[in-house]
């Protein structure tokens, strides 16, 4: 086999591919020309209208009710929800009741109090 013959068999090989490419795209892009079948009912055709109000309305609904569930509780109790608010300093959840000194610190090197004594 010469290299000629191996230049033209891969640009055969090439343009075969490209063909079936660019024919699969313009087939499968191709709208469906299908009826309705027996028996089905053949809907009204659906107004510019109710789709934006079904497609934009209900998304908006959606996250207008979210964002009720999550801020307004907070409100209620008098939090600030602005970006700029203060965060919250010391809060520690399912900590003890009235300060952190409650906690026993370390008191020397063999002390297994103030942490969870992990180890490498």
């Amino acid at each position: 086999m010469t290299a000629s013959t191996s230049l033209l068999r891969r640009a055969a090989a090439l343009l075969a591919g490209l063909l079936v490419v660019l024919t699969s795209g313009v087939v499968l892009a191709a709208p469906a020309t299908a009826d309705v079948p027996e028996g089905w009912s053949d809907p009204d055709p659906v107004s510019t209208l109710e789709a934006l109000l079904v497609l934009g309305g209900i998304p908006l609904l959606l996250f207008a009710l979210i964002w009720a569930a999550v801020y307004l509780p907070a409100i209620a109790r008098g939090e600030r929800v602005s970006a700029g608010s203060a965060t919250v300093e010391d809060q520690w959840i399912g900590g003890p009741r009235k300060t952190t000194s409650e906690l026993a610190g370390p008191d020397g090197d063999q002390s297994q109090a103030g942490g969870a004594s992990a180890r490498w």
